[in-house]
């Protein structure tokens, strides 16, 4: 059997992402006992330490269990045990759109009914730097502001479960903005969109502010 070609990013992590795939695809059932390390080794062309690392990557995933004195054996492959910023790595882009966007307009709602006026601060804090750095053309000040506008507003939301949940999908729009926005235009497109959601929550009107947060998202 010929070594699969694995690449130099973190060989213990890309051989856990391919053991992964495998057991999502339903080629190692539950229960399964995952090939030894001699095998793993030879299959992805690795040392012993890589393939540990990776099974124990995929134990703490809740994907592989270990049973003293007999092996590693496959606990999961329906991807339920899998965190979520690992699932949103390979889910599909539009789905990943489609809940964002529904959970923007929640947000949007409970902040607009729960924010302070530390909160009203710093959103206008961050909509004013946006607003700055898309007029000066810095798509990486612009995308940073955006944000962190976002954050806040989750964090307004006064719900801890809704915010922690939102932020995992933060995170990775950062990432896709970072790779793929090189100017402004999109931050200065719906600019008056933003400021009328912003007067929603400034004014606790929850209708309006999970309208706005709509229309900025094409969801409404």
């Amino acid at each position: 059997m010929n070594p699969v070609h694995i690449s130099h990013r973190s060989l213990a992590d890309e051989v856990a992402s391919l053991l992964q795939d495998r057991i999502l695809k339903g080629e190692y059932k539950v229960n399964q006992k995952l090939p030894v390390e001699a095998k793993l080794m030879e299959l992805y062309g690795v040392g012993r330490s890589t393939v540990r690392e990776a099974v124990k990557t995929l134990v703490n995933s809740g994907f592989l269990r270990v049973q003293q004195g007999k092996g590693t054996f496959i606990e999961d492959n329906t991807g339920m045990n899998e965190p979520l910023n690992q699932r949103l790595k390979r889910a599909n882009p539009q789905h990943i759109i489609d809940v964002r966007q529904m959970l923007e307009i929640k947000i949007a709602e409970k902040a607009a009914s729960n924010r302070t006026g530390n909160d009203i601060s710093k959103l206008e804090h961050f909509l004013n730097k946006r607003a700055k750095a898309a007029d000066q053309n810095l798509p990486e000040e612009c995308i940073e502001a955006h944000i962190n506008f976002f954050q806040v507003l989750a964090d307004a939301s006064k719900n801890d479960l809704l915010s922690g949940l939102y932020k995992q999908f933060l995170l990775q729009l950062k990432t896709e903005m970072l790779e793929n926005m090189k100017d402004t235009a999109f931050f200065k497109e719906k600019r008056d969109h933003y400021q009328n959601l912003l007067d929603g929550i400034l004014r606790q009107d929850a209708k309006k502010a999970a309208f706005w947060s709509g229309k900025i998202n094409g969801a409404m």
